[in-house]
């Protein structure tokens, strides 16, 4: 049988930069591939070459589909054929319908006038198809983000498409509609929709996949059926060495309460009736690890946004640091007291994306720089340099844009931000969500370091794994209210959702 896809030898440049190194794969009808490697591995130019982004011309090798040869001058070349991407960041018009988005540039007319009736018609028909019961009339800036992942979808099978792919599709996704996704990629499957998944969620690999290729510095390392395949497997093949620990936990030293939060709550952005938080208290140590747990809308980041002072809604409570009360009005209060945040979404609050990577690094302590109002070049350019090594941040050159750099690498060079200006309590919320395995690893070491120099840390994550791998401590958030103070000790994830769904609240033990 001839294989629906093959990509034979490809080599892509960059300048001088080999990101694509004599790549392979191949691809058979109703069959899902998953593409595994770390941030910067080839994965996602790899996909780009297919899809046309990078045309004919612009790489070496050659690409077969369904047996002809691709020869791709645009996207919209590889869309004709069947060939669906679905890129991490959604491309819709939020402004829009969902009928309106489905049909952006391929509306259906009769006799030279659109034909409402009939895409109306059709927009159910897709609809019903992704399981996504919303009227076609509903703006999409209206829906939540796994809704519109699945408009996405919609909006591929709605080109016909015989190859779907999809670059990171449950990121920004609930456990609940991670679970409708992958069901609807099964069921693509079932009607002979080939599809090839690109995700740092190794879990989800294993479970959709039949074949699993990995791609380590633009090589192809190797492709093998997924069932024969374990996590460590894949893991040391993409980080090319054998990672028998992935959370390293490291003995450190946990001193007194440094940080004392009380009586916060907060009321939703849009709607001052609707509470997020409820009278939420705790406390953190000089050197702990705290991590934050809980289901996605339990209240965790607006809890940390009040205690850094960026919530936009109403919101009350008092914050101690070392005794002393604070009077945090904006994040740059909460930079002067000693509290630092790396933020949930780095796109959109975490970078300046046109701005250089070191840049990026000294955006929050300017001040250090100054002599009259005027930058201090030299010092600057030697606290980069010293910044980029110490947090080994992958880049060429440190004025290349930040967002040119893997999301790993986006995240080390936040994180060495807020380092510079020496906090007493640093937050980080998801800081290794759409980040490798390897890059995760850095992260956790970090973590470790910053602790033994006696810095807290305040970790909210949605990863249960993690939480249990790094914190020293959990606060369980359920509703916006604090369920369990829970210490990690033979802690386990039934009993954090235990506590989570629990009617009574649960003391630290």
């Amino acid at each position: 049988m001839v294989p629906l896809l093959e990509m034979k030898g490809i080599v892509k440049r960059f300048g001088k930069v080999k990101a694509l190194d004599g790549v392979s794969i191949s691809l058979d009808k109703g069959e899902i591939l998953s593409l595994c490697g770390e941030n910067g591995s080839g994965k996602s130019t790899l996909m780009k070459v297919l899809c046309g982004i990078y045309p004919s011309g612009e790489f070496e090798g050659e690409i077969l589909f369904q047996g002809k040869p691709l020869v791709a001058k645009g996207i919209s070349d590889s869309e004709a054929l069947g060939i669906a991407i679905i890129h991490q960041e959604l491309t819709l018009v939020k402004e829009l319908s969902v009928l309106e988005n489905l049909f952006l540039g391929k509306e259906i007319e009769t006799f030279g006038v659109l034909d409402f009736d009939k895409m109306h018609a059709e927009s159910e028909q897709l609809l019903k198809k992704v399981k996504l019961n919303v009227s076609p009339e509903t703006k999409v800036g209206d829906l939540g983000v796994g809704q519109q992942q699945l408009i996405e979808i919609a909006k591929a099978l709605s080109k016909k498409a015989k190859l779907l792919v999809l670059d990171e599709p449950t990121a920004p996704l609930t456990e609940s509609e991670t679970e409708i996704l992958l069901d609807l990629v099964q069921g693509l499957k079932r009607e002979g929709v080939s599809c090839i998944y690109i995700s740092h969620k190794l879990n989800e690999v294993k479970a959709i996949s039949d074949h699993i290729c990995v791609i380590r510095d633009g090589c192809h390392i190797g492709t093998r059926s997924a069932s024969s395949m374990s996590t460590d497997d894949i893991i040391t093949m993409m980080v090319g060495r054998e990672m028998k620990q992935l959370f390293p936990r490291e003995e450190h030293d946990i001193g007194n309460v440094v940080l004392k939060v009380g009586n916060v709550s907060a009321w939703d952005k849009g709607n001052a009736t609707v509470a997020k938080v409820k009278d939420a208290s705790f406390e953190l140590r000089k050197g702990e690890i705290l991590g934050v747990s809980g289901l996605v809308g339990a209240g965790r980041t607006e809890l940390m946004e009040c205690i850094y002072g960026c919530y936009q809604g109403k919101h009350q409570g008092d914050i101690y640091l070392e005794g002393e009360k604070l009077s945090i009005n904006s994040s740059q209060d909460a930079l002067h007291c000693g509290i630092a945040m790396v933020p949930e979404d780095r796109k959109r609050h975490g970078i300046v994306p046109i701005m250089g990577v070191g840049q990026n690094i000294t955006l929050a302590a300017l001040e250090e720089f100054a002599r009259s109002g005027v930058l201090d070049d030299i010092k600057e350019a030697s606290t980069i340099e010293k910044s980029i090594r110490s947090l080994t941040v992958k880049t060429s050159d440190s004025e290349l844009p930040i967002r040119s750099l893997s999301g790993g690498n986006q995240q080390k060079a936040i994180l060495a931000r807020f380092l510079l200006v020496s906090p007493k309590i640093l937050i980080l919320d998801e800081p290794t969500r759409g980040i490798d395995v390897g890059a995760k690893y850095e992260i956790y070491k970090l973590i470790f370091t910053l602790v033994k120099q006696g810095i807290s840390v305040i970790m909210v994550s949605s990863e249960l794994p993690e939480v249990l791998g790094i914190s020293d401590r959990v606060l369980v958030m359920h509703e916006g209210e604090i369920k369990g103070d829970l210490i990690n000790n033979n802690l386990t994830q039934e009993l954090i959702m235990d506590c989570a769904l629990s009617e009574k609240a649960t003391e630290a033990v």
